[in-house]
């Protein structure tokens, strides 16, 4: 394959996925490592695309908006949020992070009793608050330019106040390496605080994540219990994922 059309090809995947791993384009390209850097270097030259450890990102970081990402895929993450629920018993304590997945799991969990929740996202303080005896604490913080829900230093010293029996997390993606990542600073000390916060941390991620490299890792994957998603990653991210630590449950 010329160079050009392995330019188009990686143009058309970053557009289509907003990341990719260079451990992919090598095994779909049938090229070195080397060969695929300098490509990702080239079109990185020329503002087409953003290059990253192990990968290349859309030259629009930024992650897709919320009513965007809660079309996609929306029976998956349901039933990713009810598998998730399923663990959670009456009279637990939950962290539930923001997010479409995160979300579906909160919907999952509205017939729960005596439920204590921390969350930064208003949209799920509102849905489990005020029914069924619960207690949820709503975390503070600096409300996000693109999502129902705070971030910032604030966030991430109050969970630290904080230990409770679950935490559900999202992330922006899950690499070819294994490695849980998100699209910025803060959002990643958040997730990476409430994955420390919890004696069941459990990442809900639908298969769109699987491959994807976003710009900053988050931390404590190697404390994740589960990783719950609805269609099997390809084996090598699976081993990846293994090696890690979490247990994958494929729903």
């Amino acid at each position: 394959m010329l160079a050009e059309q392995r330019h188009q090809y990686i143009l058309s995947q970053v557009a289509r996925n907003g990341a990719l791993s260079v451990a992919d384009l090598v095994r779909e390209l049938h090229v070195s490592r080397e060969t695929i850097r300098r490509d990702l270097n080239a079109l990185a030259a020329r503002g087409l695309l953003v290059t990253t450890h192990g990968g290349a990102l859309s030259s629009d970081r930024r992650e897709p908006a919320l009513d965007v990402r809660e079309a996609a895929n929306a029976h998956a993450k349901r039933a990713i949020g009810e598998r998730a629920a399923a663990l959670v018993p009456d009279g637990a304590s939950i962290i539930v992070d923001s997010g479409s997945t995160t979300h579906a799991v909160a919907r999952a969990l509205t017939n729960r009793h005596r439920l204590t929740v921390y969350t930064n996202d208003w949209r799920i303080a509102l849905l489990l608050g005020r029914r069924n005896d619960n207690r949820v604490t709503l975390l503070g913080g600096e409300l996000s330019d693109h999502e129902e829900a705070t971030f910032g230093l604030d966030t991430v010293q109050q969970l630290a106040q904080y230990h409770a029996d679950y935490a559900f997390v999202g992330a922006g993606g899950i690499t070819a390496e294994g490695h849980l990542t998100d699209y910025s600073r803060m959002v990643a000390e958040v997730r990476g605080q409430m994955l420390a916060a919890a004696g069941c941390a459990v990442i809900v991620a639908d298969h769109s994540k699987f491959g994807r490299v976003t710009p900053v890792r988050i931390s404590g994957f190697e404390r994740t219990r589960f990783v719950i998603t609805e269609q099997e990653p390809d084996r090598a991210i699976a081993r990846a994922i293994a090696a890690r630590g979490p247990e994958l449950l494929v729903v």
